[in-house]
């Protein structure tokens, strides 16, 4: 016989619960990161992209491609991604669309974030999910990117936002986050 108490026989019922608990940091204790420090991971961010994607374009004579093609009298917007160039381009992306995936999923973090030292919680101070960061903060805004005069209202109320009271911009506030310094 397994006796869970060896001394009563019984279990104990003012034993401490035994489930696994996670920790959740008070928003109070949570140093926001700064407005500069954000603007820096982003910039980061854009370069990272930059590079991965255009300097294949680059390198591998994507610029050369659309240059012909506009001599030639057919101008093809596509032109700049044939052959090697846009295969380059194309591995450039996925490899800096994977760097990110990874780096959220694991600390809610961008290659700017990471390389900044801060990172994305929910405004409770728990963990903000790979779902919630991609879902709500950042979808709605790729969407609205595309959709003519309205790209122009978000993408210019969206960053102003950080400069309100509560440090947010609007796709923390649509997403429910907060930076903080990790």
């Amino acid at each position: 016989m397994n006796d869970p108490n060896p001394i009563s026989g019984t279990s104990n019922p003012y034993a401490p619960p035994s489930a696994a608990v996670g920790d959740i940091t008070s928003p109070g204790l949570l140093e926001k990161a700064s407005r500069l420090t954000r603007l820096g991971a982003a910039l980061i961010d854009g370069i990272a992209g930059l590079v991965l994607v255009y300097g294949p374009l680059i390198a591998l004579g994507g610029l050369g491609n659309a240059m012909a093609s506009a001599q030639s009298g057919s101008a093809n917007p596509f032109a700049i991604f044939q052959g090697a160039a846009g295969v380059g381009a194309i591995i450039g992306f996925v490899v800096f669309a994977a760097i990110n995936f990874v780096l959220v999923q694991r600390n809610s973090q961008t290659i700017g974030k990471k390389l900044l030292n801060i990172k994305v919680v929910r405004t409770d101070g728990s963990h903000a999910t790979l779902g919630r960061i991609f879902a709500m903060r950042n979808l709605p805004f790729w969407i609205a990117s595309v959709i003519p005069f309205v790209n122009l209202i978000v993408g210019l109320v969206d960053p102003l936002m950080i400069f309100g009271s509560e440090q947010k911009c609007l796709h923390d506030r649509v997403a429910d986050t907060i930076v903080v310094k990790a």
